[in-house]
């Protein structure tokens, strides 16, 4: 059974940067791209980051281009998104998920079929 674990959210301050951690099992991590996305309550499920299965390509949202980083090590089954600079509009849920179409950094949410419950980040201002 494929399972996906974020951890790392919380609470941080304007201008600061948060770790986030996702961790696979379950399946073949060197089969999968890796996707992360982001949900306010009231508002859709948006597309933040994403990384092919050997970390060679990524894409990020525009509004998070130039402040996060996304990486993987597949030794460890885990993709990491590094945030920094971070703005009270990166207030949400973080959730990663996982796509079979791993020579490529998809960015669509039906191109992702597992996908973890998420992790709360909460910018101060």
């Amino acid at each position: 059974q494929v399972q996906v674990v974020e951890s790392g959210g919380g609470l941080v301050q304007a201008g600061g940067s948060l770790k986030l951690s996702c961790v696979a099992s379950g399946l073949n991590f060197r089969n999968f791209a890796m996707g992360w996305f982001r949900q306010v309550p009231g508002k859709e499920r948006e597309f933040v980051a994403s990384i092919n299965w050997s970390g060679t390509s990524t894409s990020y949202a525009d509004s998070v281009k130039g402040r996060f980083s996304i990486s993987r090590d597949n030794t460890k089954a885990t993709v990491y998104l590094r945030m920094d600079r971070v703005q009270p509009e990166d207030t949400a849920v973080y959730s990663c998920a996982a796509s079979p179409l791993n020579t490529i950094a998809p960015k669509t949410q039906p191109l992702f079929d597992s996908w973890g419950q998420g992790t709360q980040v909460t910018v101060s201002s």
